[in-house]
């Protein structure tokens, strides 16, 4: 029964990550994106806190809130470099990219804790850096950052996972208000002393404010996944969530891939399920 729901939370998760880094992606074109997660994180917090109090979750233990709020800085800023990164209308390139290294670094910690991976994951780890290569392989500037901020995104939900899973048991709505709560702080000192919050156009808050609706759902459907079964199911249907972001920007946006681009798309989004096996 834990494993069928565990499931069914982990499905949740995807969609609800792919669709919000989606609308993230599309709002940042048209402002900063720091303004843009700030505005994500409040609307996320503020939802997350009645959730909460409605259903008088009890409250975790201090250990727990404390891991929760060192998740949420990482999250936090990982959101921001990650809307950055979808900004540059090169969603199909970036969400696949912070997928493998979102999984791929919680696994190699995982590999120096407990030993050799197996030869799945091996595999996984030579079709992640195929992908990542095919993907990244341009002479264009601007994708070649996207890239790199892909990847700092990436090892940033890395960091938030690693940190929500040493949170432990507890309420998952109270885990994910705290670490809502630093996220916000976090990108919202950055937003008011860098002066990011001249030309803010209120239409991309109200994307900002809707991408952060889903992706706080996805969250606490995540912690919840990790909690009812094995933690590498959780992670593994929940890394699915760049198929999401993908096809809505080649549905919506009308995005198109070059072949070898496509085919490192394919190479990274293959390599998930094989490095979290």
């Amino acid at each position: 029964m834990s494993n069928s729901a565990s499931i069914g939370f982990g499905l949740t998760t995807s969609a609800a990550w792919g669709t919000s880094n989606f609308l993230g992606g599309y709002a940042s074109r048209r402002a900063d994106p720091f303004v843009l997660s700030t505005i994500s994180h409040l609307s996320a917090l503020g939802f997350v806190f009645l959730l909460a109090k409605t259903l008088r979750a009890p409250i975790p233990s201090s250990h727990a809130l404390i891991w929760s709020l060192l998740a949420g800085i990482a999250g936090g800023l990982a959101l921001a470099i990650l809307y950055g990164s979808l900004s540059s209308g090169r969603m199909g390139l970036a969400s696949p990219v912070v997928a493998v290294f979102s999984v791929g670094v919680p696994a190699i910690v995982t590999i120096l804790r407990e030993g050799s991976p197996g030869g799945g994951r091996l595999i996984g780890f030579a079709l992640a850096i195929l992908g990542v290569s095919l993907i990244g392989r341009t002479r264009d500037r601007t994708e070649k950052k996207a890239l790199g901020m892909a990847i700092l995104a990436g090892c940033g939900f890395a960091a938030y996972s690693l940190a929500i899973k040493h949170a432990g048991p507890g309420s998952p709505l109270w885990i994910e208000m705290h670490s809502r709560f630093a996220a916000f702080f976090v990108t919202a000192l950055i937003s008011v002393y860098g002066r990011k919050l001249r030309h803010f156009q209120p239409r991309a808050g109200l994307w900002a404010g809707t991408a952060g609706l889903l992706d706080v759902l996805g969250s606490i459907a995540f912690v919840r996944a990790s909690q009812l079964g094995r933690l590498d199911i959780a992670v593994v249907l929940s890394s699915l969530y760049p198929v999401v972001t993908v096809l809505l920007a080649i549905l919506l946006l009308k995005e198109r891939l070059t072949s070898w681009k496509a085919i490192g798309v394919c190479a990274a989004l293959a390599a998930i399920p094989l490095i979290v096996a």
